[in-house]
Order: structure tokens, then sequence, then C-alpha cells
């Protein structure tokens, strides 16, 4: 089956990191969707406890950081910046400037839940 769908105006739901949601499409192996953190915002630091992503961030102007094993770096991000969370990887992210901070995302498998996200110790 096709499906086809524009961006929705209306935030879906937040996030247990505390950005703004707004569900796309997915398949089985995947689902996509646009995550907005508002200017001057910090996420909570969450790690996923099944599920892997891969984000293209669209505008705005921040930084993520992440941690998985021995392994932690912070990166700034901004438009036409991807970045790949493993499962199991730490991560937090901040709006930084005058622009909220917006990306895309796959989520593989598909996100299963809120109680996918356990809350950790973050950068910020």
């Amino acid at each position: 089956m096709f499906e086809t769908k524009r961006l929705p105006s209306a935030v879906d739901e937040v996030a247990p990191d505390g950005s703004n949601v707004r569900a796309l499409l997915g398949l089985e192996a995947g689902r996509m969707a646009h995550f907005e953190l508002p200017v001057g915002a910090i996420s909570k630091a969450v790690v996923h406890k099944t599920v892997a992503e891969i984000w293209y961030f669209l505008g705005g102007r921040g930084e993520l950081w992440r941690k998985l094993g021995d392994r932690e770096e912070t990166v700034v991000v901004d438009a036409n910046t991807c970045i790949t969370i493993p499962c199991g990887t730490h991560f937090q992210f901040r709006a930084l400037g005058d622009r909220p901070l917006s990306a895309v995302a796959v989520t593989m498998p598909p996100w299963p839940g809120d109680d996918e996200a356990e809350f950790v110790s973050g950068r910020w």
C-alpha cells in the first residue's frame, strides 16, 4: 500500500526528551517523524532500549551530545547535518540561536512507545 502525507501543522505529541513531534509515515522496518525543539530549549537526556535512529536537520542551530560505551562527543548541528544514534546511545540536544531546531528522524524498528526511552544523566 502506498501512503502520502504532508507535515501536519499541529504537534501530535511531546517526546519523552521534551521535543515536539509530528508523525509522518512508516513501514514495517521503520518510522519517520518531524522533531522540533523550541528556541533556547534543552532536551532531557535519554537512551533508547531497542531502537536506532537517523536524524537529518532541516533548520535552526544547536548541539547534540551522544555517548556510547567509551566514545563520547558533542557536535554542532544545523540544516543539512545528518547524524546517527545507535541503539543504547545516551544523547541530549539543545537549540541555540533565534530559530527552533528541527529535524526529521527515522526510527528502526518503529517507535514502540514512551517506555522505550529511559532518562539518563546528560551533558547540560
